[in-house]
């Protein structure tokens, strides 16, 4: 892809990343927290998915934590507690699409209120981080 293609795919990105935050907060007020921190993790992944479209690079996988390690100018996207809303937002990649992870149980069941809001604070970290990123260095 071009460098102007990959400026765009990467504004489609977190374009759509954003779009996966207000979704998840419809199905947060609807108390369908499971599927919340799933899309919350999206945001995540998208967002960073972005920064790396950004730079003509292209990225590989789902887990926001390897995104955020792997990325080249890792240092200039955040602090610690990045690192700590990519682990937690890992934690929602799987187990809250699917019941054969838990044991009698339902993702459902097992995902509130708690997981839906930490994962919310997470998410935001993350659209904040990359949309500014990308802004202080676009011409």
């Amino acid at each position: 892809m071009s460098r102007s293609a990959n400026r765009h795919e990467a504004n489609r990105r977190l374009t759509t990343a954003k779009e996966d935050l207000r979704a998840a907060e419809t199905l947060y007020g609807a108390r369908i927290f499971a599927q919340a921190c799933f899309l919350r993790q999206q945001v995540g992944e998208k967002a960073l998915k972005a920064v790396w479209h950004f730079l003509d690079l292209d990225p590989w996988g789902h887990s926001v934590m390897t995104l955020l390690s792997d990325f080249p100018r890792r240092t200039e996207l955040g602090d610690d507690a990045l690192t700590e809303a990519a682990a937690l937002l890992d934690k929602f990649y799987i187990l809250t699409r699917y019941p054969n992870g838990l044991p009698d149980l339902t993702p459902g069941v097992v995902y509130g209120k708690r997981d839906a809001d930490s994962a919310l604070e997470a998410a935001r970290q993350f659209i904040q981080a990359c949309e500014q990123w990308m802004l202080e260095r676009s011409p």
